[in-house]
This record gives C-alpha cells, sequence and structure tokens, in this order.
C-alpha cells in the first residue's frame, strides 16, 4: 500500500464533509416537508402544530405540539422536567 500525503488526507476529509453537509441539508429539507404535511392534515388538530426546535443550552432537538394561536407549548418531548434532570446529572 502507497503512503498518501496529508494533502490527500485532507481532500478526502473535506469531500467526505461537504457530502455529510448535503446529506444535513437534504434530511433538514425532508423533515420540514414532513411537518408542513402534518400541520396541513390537522392531525393534532386544527388549533394545534408540530415544530422542532434546537434547544441550544442542551445541544438538544426539541419536538413541540403548540397552540397555534396562544403559541403556547401543550406538549414537549423531552419535557423540561428531562432536560432539567439531564443538566444536573452532567454537571454532578
Amino acid at each position: 500500500m502507497e503512503p498518501k500525503s496529508i494533502n490527500q488526507f485532507s481532500s478526502i476529509s473535506s469531500a467526505a464533509t461537504l457530502d455529510l453537509d448535503r446529506q444535513q441539508v437534504e434530511d433538514r429539507r425532508t423533515l420540514v416537508r414532513a411537518v408542513k404535511a402534518i400541520n396541513e392534515s390537522a392531525l393534532f388538530g386544527e388549533n394545534y402544530e408540530l415544530t422542532f426546535v434546537f434547544d441550544r443550552p442542551n445541544q438538544k432537538t426539541l419536538v413541540r405540539i403548540i397552540d397555534r394561536q396562544t403559541k403556547e407549548v401543550i406538549r414537549q418531548v423531552p419535557s423540561e422536567y428531562a432536560l432539567r434532570m439531564a443538566s444536573q446529572l452532567q454537571t454532578d
């Protein structure tokens, strides 16, 4: 097996990163389309909608059902309680 230069590895890494970024973009588009379809179908009722939110402090994606009029969170996964417990376990 022939040794590879560092430049060859960095180009391989860059190509893999670019493919990963493209895949992430496509995955996000697919998720957005799915959420729109769910919300248009009124699966959770006409007054509620499904949302995905990235919680920066916890580095977690949250799934929420929101009241369309009041913007109140009706249900969240993981719950605030679970997020607090996980945060406390990480700091202990």
